[in-house]
């Protein structure tokens, strides 16, 4: 079974929306677009490593409609632009019936059963770039193998986020990072099942931490 892959930049914060520049997605008022360009682009790196023959990509109907009007544009001599242009790009959309982009095809219905389907056919593995109302399905689903997420030394304090409200719990666990020149934080993750609890709490509580029990239960109700 192939391998999917979610790759995204955040800042510290955890907001994933229009990196690219100002009128890349300027949904909700969003007016800090373009907010990677203060730092090198080495989030780009794993593009300029993975031979083109060696992924698939997965794109939201929006992250495509982004790219197709960019890369298809670009000079061929740009390693990521033939590395996307080349690729097989698979899109979820339930509004797109047909795809200009060489090598586009649409996920409609069912995405997660879709996905699901991609994931047992031979092939390269599958990669999803942006796309963030995708990533929430099916990492509700339980889908993503692997995130690789580019984290920017900056608080954009407002915006689309990688993990929304209602994202599925789980643990992670940390297989690669490094950090860049500028401060940028590369970092691998693979799902590690469920949350490991534990707590603090002494054997014998006070009577002040009852009490504060007591109200943060009144509070939280």
């Amino acid at each position: 079974m192939r391998k999917l892959i979610a790759s995204t930049f955040t800042s510290l914060d955890g907001v994933m929306q229009a990196p690219g520049g100002p009128t890349e997605d300027p949904t909700g008022n969003f007016t800090l677009g373009g907010w990677l360009f203060a730092f090198e682009t080495q989030g780009w790196i794993f593009l300029r490593q993975v031979p083109m023959v060696r992924i698939d990509i997965v794109l939201g109907r929006k992250t495509y409609e982004i790219f197709e009007a960019y890369w298809p544009y670009e000079s061929e001599n740009d390693p990521i632009a033939r590395t996307l242009n080349a690729a097989k790009k698979h899109v979820a959309s339930r509004t797109l019936k047909s795809l200009q982009w060489n090598n586009s095809s649409v996920l409609g219905g069912d995405i997660v059963s879709a996905i699901t389907a991609l994931k047992v056919q031979p092939g390269h593995d599958l990669q999803i770039i942006g796309s963030g109302n995708l990533i929430q399905t099916l990492q509700a689903a339980s889908l993503i193998d692997e995130y690789n997420v580019w984290t920017y030394p900056v608080i954009l304090g407002r915006g689309k986020r990688l993990f929304e409200n209602g994202a599925r719990p789980g643990a992670l666990r940390l297989v690669a990072s490094k950090v860049s020149t500028s401060g940028v934080l590369m970092s691998t993750y693979v799902p590690a099942g469920d949350i490991p609890l534990a707590s603090l709490s002494q054997a014998e509580p006070s009577a002040k931490e009852l009490t504060r029990r007591a109200k943060m239960a009144t509070d939280a109700t």
